[in-house]
């Protein structure tokens, strides 16, 4: 452990020289990049002085107490101190997700249920808003289909984070609500009181920092204009307003029609299409991240859930982490940190185990 924190540490000593030039400053992908580093090592950088500090005192106490009886009583607290200081050096030197700390662009989608999931596709959305919103994070509604009843067929929204922190990143916490998201309740459509199981879909991809950061030919798009619509497809526009792109070389397709610009709408299209090239790129390179993303379901099936919500007991489970507690309209009030942290936390526990066997 000693050797790679050196390693961290001669890291942290370079950072500071690059981000004392402002050349570094010019580029804002790059100085986002290394400010991004930089906090994290920090992190560490603190942890490793505040352990030393620790082992040199309970050294230096032991050395005094040959001498004076009255260091001896210091020394329990600092033995009992040095392991908790050691296990959180131990968790800050686990290879972090290189897409901690990216803005993100979530999706949620309706699927098995019809009306009720589309419902639910809106309380969804209300939940992560505030969940941001408790965070300081801001939050914009990208693009959405309304339903009849006031829900959405799905809807599209970019989150900002407010850290150059990764650990407290938008990433880092939101990249596992990526799946089937199941809820159980009495539809309001539902007359005779009988609970039905609805579900919705959640896909969730880091945001590009720079459109630069995904070259993207031009003449690889296909772009088309149409008349937005609202709920039953009625038009809600007397202009061709809406935008879809299509990306031919992976035959993405991203549909916008929530701003009455064209121009705005083809903004947000080319923003939504950027973050999933840049997932698509990352599978195709990386096979951890392939199998994080496959863990994001893309179809939406009642049975590859990731996480049910029981209105009737007021019980939200995580099927992943066996997280489970009665507090559910707490957390549909944006009170979802308890169920993050517990994905978190096994995701740390994989990435120690998986340190452990390499060693």
């Amino acid at each position: 452990m000693l050797s790679s924190v050196q390693g961290l540490l001669a890291e942290y000593e370079e950072l500071q020289v690059q981000l004392s030039d402002p050349a570094v400053h010019a580029d804002a992908a790059r100085s986002k990049k290394l400010n991004r580093r930089y906090a994290e090592l920090s992190q560490i950088k603190t942890a490793y002085e505040q352990l030393n500090a620790l082992e040199e005192d309970l050294a230096a106490a032991k050395e005094l107490a040959k001498e004076d009886e009255a260091f001896a009583a210091e020394i329990p607290a600092l033995e009992e101190a040095i392991p908790g200081a050691q296990e959180k050096l131990r968790r800050l030197l686990i290879p972090r997700d290189p897409d901690d700390g990216r803005d993100v662009i979530m999706e949620i989608k309706g699927g098995e249920g019809g009306a009720e999931s589309q419902l639910f596709v809106a309380d969804l959305l209300r939940m992560y808003l505030h969940y941001a919103e408790s965070k300081g994070w801001k939050t914009e509604v990208l693009d959405k289909t309304e339903s009849d009843l006031g829900g959405y067929k799905d809807v599209q929204v970019a989150i900002k984070g407010n850290s150059n922190d990764p650990a407290q990143g938008v990433w880092a916490h939101l990249k596992y609500e990526g799946g089937v998201h199941r809820v159980q309740r009495v539809p309001a459509t539902e007359s005779q009181g009988r609970i039905h199981t609805s579900a919705a879909g959640v896909l969730v991809f880091p945001e590009v920092d720079e459109p630069e950061e995904v070259q993207i030919n031009q003449n690889d798009l296909k772009i088309d204009v149409y008349r937005s619509s609202g709920p039953g497809g009625q038009s809600v526009n007397t202009t061709d307003s809406a935008v879809r792109i299509t990306h031919l070389p992976t035959g993405i397709v991203v549909s916008m029609q929530n701003e009455k610009s064209q121009l705005q709408n083809r903004e947000a299209g080319m923003r939504v299409l950027r973050a999933r090239i840049l997932a698509r790129q990352q599978e195709e390179a990386m096979a951890e991240a392939s199998a994080a993303r496959k863990e994001q379901i893309r179809t939406v099936d009642r049975s590859e859930r990731i996480r049910t919500y029981n209105f009737p007991e007021n019980r939200i489970a995580d099927h992943r982490t066996g997280y489970k507690s009665y507090d559910l309209d707490r957390v549909m009030d944006g009170a979802l940190e308890p169920v993050v942290q517990s994905c978190i936390s096994a995701d740390e526990e994989s990435r120690l185990a998986a340190l452990g066997d390499q060693n």
